[in-house]
């Protein structure tokens, strides 16, 4: 079970804030349970864990077993919410390094997510002459990062395999009933799974757009929905003593409120650097909104005290840290003895890795706190798909109160089309020739 630990945060700000907080979290609690608050018809994702397509879920496993008799590389296509929770779980359970280990699952590869030439052509390199599959994610398909590189990834298909074998390797998840990618994939007879209408994308990664990857990798997706949902149940009590979520957003609200404005997300373990930035998105797309809401940062530790170490310490003091910590290694390595001790590090032989990382994690929590930077604590099991799928709920609740709390919208992104209309006009997207002119104007100053 996750624990919320505040003793390094307690005299950054006043101590009654959780009875004063509880009767908002309590209303707003209230709004996630039952779909009724703004925004309600995107919390899909709250009973998700119990309530999902049982059937959809089996297809999911029976799809992933086939890729990986039948490839060596999955290529998954998408952006934001669309990859991010994939892409995070995979590297936490099966390393950053999956596609370097000999496994007998396929590699897998992100692309969709950027606009780059030289990232599509290394990754086109990569897939080279193998056998591979695409997993094509867009709600509706038209989203140009992932659309542009579908029609590279198509065409590679369907020269290697021919069209109609080509489209018994595509899985595309997009809309039940419209749409582009829907449309398509009815005609070409590619398997499909369905983006439900009451997820967004940054709360869908429990839903297939993250769990074909996943699978695809070998992961336990039933643990990871078995977490879920043991999680899903803890975040139903009413009382702040015993709901981690509500202590969370809770906290983080307080310190926002008395002037911190930056959360750093922090971790000691290198494979969490992906889930940490789906938690970018998912706190900065639901609470960046109407000039408020705190700036998601994160940082890998202990890498990240020999850059950033320095500026947290020292620096303005308008931050707060919020550090996972998960429970005991599945790896033990302890340090060697060495009879010359040119290092001088004979004072750590016989101990274990685990042990020196948690007194730096001690140790490093310490310092920010006398430093003046308040630290939120978030104890978890040790690392398994069981674990993140309670870690991925826990972060999804909060992040709803969170943005309830704070008067928002926490299940929109209106900012996000802001730079799209400008590229579309500047791409001489039809429909956008009086905006273009402006635009070009504009840019000759």
């Amino acid at each position: 079970m996750i624990q919320i630990r505040l003793s390094h945060m307690q005299r950054f700000i006043p101590l009654p804030y959780k009875a004063a907080l509880a009767p908002r979290l309590r209303i707003a609690s209230n709004h996630l349970q039952h779909g009724d608050g703004v925004g309600g018809s995107f919390t899909g994702w709250v009973h998700l864990p119990a309530d999902y397509d049982k059937d959809e879920f089996a297809r999911i496993k029976t799809a992933a077993a086939k890729i990986q008799s039948d490839s060596k590389a999955l290529v998954v296509i998408g952006i934001g919410g669309s990859y991010l929770g994939a892409r995070g779980v995979i590297e936490c359970l099966c390393s950053p390094n999956y596609n370097l280990k000999k496994k007998n699952t396929p590699n897998i590869y992100f692309i969709g997510n950027n606009l780059s030439s030289d990232y599509l052509s290394e990754i086109r390199e990569l897939v080279g002459d193998q056998d591979f599959s695409v997993n094509v994610i867009s709600k509706s398909g038209t989203t140009t990062e992932p659309a542009v590189a579908f029609r590279f990834f198509r065409r590679m298909l369907e020269e290697k395999y021919g069209k109609e074998a080509a489209a018994k390797r595509i899985y595309a998840t997009t809309d039940h009933a419209k749409g582009a990618l829907k449309s398509m994939a009815d005609q070409e007879g590619y398997e499909a799974f369905v983006v439900p209408d009451d997820v967004g994308g940054r709360y869908s990664v429990l839903t297939p757009v993250g769990l074909l990857p996943i699978a695809v990798a070998g992961v336990d997706i039933d643990q990871l929905m078995a977490g879920a949902e043991t999680m899903m149940e803890i975040c139903t009590k009413e009382d702040i003593e015993i709901n981690p979520a509500w202590q969370y957003a809770a906290t983080r609200y307080e310190l926002y409120r008395c002037g911190k404005k930056i959360e750093i997300l922090a971790a000691f373990e290198p494979a969490f650097r992906f889930m940490a930035e789906w938690w970018k998105q998912l706190f900065g797309e639901s609470e960046g909104k109407e000039n408020k809401g705190l700036f998601p940062a994160s940082a890998e530790f202990t890498a990240d005290l020999h850059s950033m170490g320095q500026y947290i310490q020292q620096g303005e003091r308008h931050l707060f840290e919020t550090v996972v910590r998960f429970g005991e290694s599945v790896h033990q390595n302890t340090v060697p003895f060495d009879e010359a001790n040119n290092d001088g590090l004979n004072f750590l032989a016989g101990k274990s890795m685990d042990y020196i990382n948690t007194q730096a994690m001690d140790g490093v929590l310490l310092a920010h706190e006398e430093g003046g930077v308040p630290n939120i604590v978030i104890q978890v099991g040790q690392m398994s798909a069981f674990t993140l799928g309670e870690v991925i709920y826990f972060f999804e609740y909060a992040c709803g109160l969170s943005g309830y709390l704070l008067d928002v919208n926490p299940f929109d992104q209106p900012g996000v089309e802001a730079y799209k209309k400008n590229m579309f006009a500047l791409l001489y997207k039809p429909g956008y020739e009086e905006m273009r002119t402006e635009l070009l104007e504009k840019l000759k100053h």
